[in-house]
């Protein structure tokens, strides 16, 4: 995984080289979003509100970070989870089209799953549920990758909505969902979408 990283975070830079006349001088953004994530392996949906950075070096290359917020509870009763942090740290590559720019993203980060809202009761089995071994609170990485597009309806405002999969890897000795042990760290795929915009300057 660290070498596709690599290798696409070097391609998108070998062909950054030629559009970089192509910018307009707005090199940064920054913008608010909604923000949602299809859990597939607890088979719930999680809304919520963020925040994001963007530098773009060139017209076909932007790096940036975000991070976002999840408040309810989650799952299904009895939660596990009072809320989720999430943060990405990644790498856009697209052309700007006019008043459009169509782009891939590729952007490593975490969720961090605060403790549960109340205490949670679990069965005495091993390995356990996942959702008991996260109740306590964990930090698990994810990497978010997909695409996405940006309006610029004025010189200084853009509107953005992008969806992926969320890859999350989860920890282990767990049992699964599906009621499948899991000796070793896992990797379970959640789609996400965002909405959002801001300003450019």
């Amino acid at each position: 995984m660290n070498r596709v990283i690599v290798a696409l975070v070097l391609l998108a830079l070998l062909l950054s080289r030629p559009a970089a006349a192509q910018s307009d001088g707005d090199q940064f953004q920054l913008g608010v979003q909604l923000a949602g994530a299809v859990s597939s392996e607890f088979d719930s949906t999680d809304i919520g509100v963020g925040g994001r950075f963007s530098w773009h070096p060139t017209a076909l290359l932007g790096a940036e970070a975000e991070v976002d917020f999840y408040p309810d509870d989650f799952a299904d009763q009895p939660a596990f989870s009072r809320s989720r942090v999430e943060g990405m740290f990644g790498v856009t590559v697209g052309p700007r089209i006019g008043r459009l720019r169509p782009f891939g993203k590729l952007r490593p980060g975490f969720v961090i799953f605060r403790d549960a809202p109340a205490p949670f009761a679990c069965i005495l089995i091993f390995p356990p549920p996942l959702s008991c071994a996260l109740a306590g609170g964990e930090t698990v990485f994810a990497l978010d990758f997909g695409g996405g597009v940006e309006l610029f309806p004025t010189g200084r405002t853009f509107v953005r909505v992008d969806a992926g999969d969320r890859v999350v890897r989860y920890p282990s000795p767990v049992l699964a969902r599906d009621g499948t042990a899991r000796e070793d760290a896992f990797f379970s795929h959640d789609f996400r979408f965002a909405i959002g915009g801001g300003v450019r300057f």
